[in-house]
């Protein structure tokens, strides 16, 4: 069985929006250290690393690989790897310090949003993200989409925005109405891990209902989608385990602070004076 190529018309429109994207990204950053404020360089390149991998993604460069194992790359850079260097880069964060006041306020109103609140939330976002997947998978409308070459572009269009609102929500790196706490969104993420491979098991056991790929094209596809999840997931785990220890250092060094003893010779002279 084949799968559907994306539309000619889907793929440009996600080349220019990602390269437009970069090029505004960088010239914010930019501006930025113009005039004086600090942008690491490394947030530049992990941003645009994540618009590479998106056109590398939808531009489905994969060759003679099997058909649902070219799918299985695609959606693992769309919807996970792209995502993830995307939201790394923090692009909230940098237009809401290099925007023009009325964009700014525009975005500070919008995050204050309750209704804007609700998707980026980790248990929201990873049933909007894993829970699709399972939708994809073990119904019929993966073998449908394989027949409408603009449901085919729609499915993707998903799996990109359900990866983005996933990585945005659970990392927490940009300002939001509601940070969610360490212990849920550890929870999240390992709830979610366990569905991503349960699901990559299943499929290396059987195909999507409706399809027909041959077994080694399944075995192949789902380890891709197993051990490809893994490695974004442990990422994903790194990056919440570092902010969770800073924040934590952050707040012993303010404890420290709060409860230092008095310089020595601090107490005799408050007694004199008050004598």
């Amino acid at each position: 069985m084949t799968t559907a190529a994306l539309p000619p018309a889907f793929t440009a429109a996600v080349t220019t929006a990602a390269v437009l994207g970069c090029l505004a990204y960088l010239a914010a950053a930019a501006r930025l250290r113009a005039r004086g404020d600090a942008w690491p360089y490394g947030r530049d390149a992990l941003f645009c690393a994540g618009g590479a991998v998106l056109v590398a993604g939808v531009a489905e460069p994969w060759g003679s690989a099997p058909p649902f194992t070219a799918h299985m790359l695609t959606h693992l850079c769309v919807g996970m790897v792209a995502p993830l260097l995307l939201v790394l880069g923090r692009p909230l964060t940098l237009t809401l310090r290099a925007a023009p006041v009325p964009v700014r306020r525009g975005l500070v109103a919008l995050t204050r949003a309750r209704w804007a609140a609700v998707p980026v939330l980790p248990p929201v976002a990873a049933l909007l993200d894993f829970g699709g997947l399972w939708l994809l998978y073990r119904t019929p409308l993966l073998s449908v989409s394989h027949h409408s070459a603009w449901l085919n572009a729609a499915v993707h269009l998903h799996i990109l925005l359900a990866g983005v609102l996933f990585s945005f929500g659970l990392l927490a790196l940009d300002p939001v109405r509601h940070r969610p706490g360490m212990a849920l969104r550890a929870a999240v993420l390992l709830a979610a891990g366990a569905a991503h491979a349960v699901l990559a098991k299943s499929l290396y056991a059987a195909g999507p209902p409706g399809t027909s790929f041959a077994a080694a094209d399944l075995h192949l596809a789902s380890q891709v989608m197993y051990y490809g999840g893994d490695a974004v997931e442990l990422a994903l785990a790194a990056v919440v385990a570092c902010r969770w220890y800073r924040a934590e250092g952050r707040a012993l060094r303010r404890a420290r602070r709060t409860d230092r003893p008095a310089p020595r010779g601090t107490t005799t002279a408050a007694a004199a004076t008050r004598w």
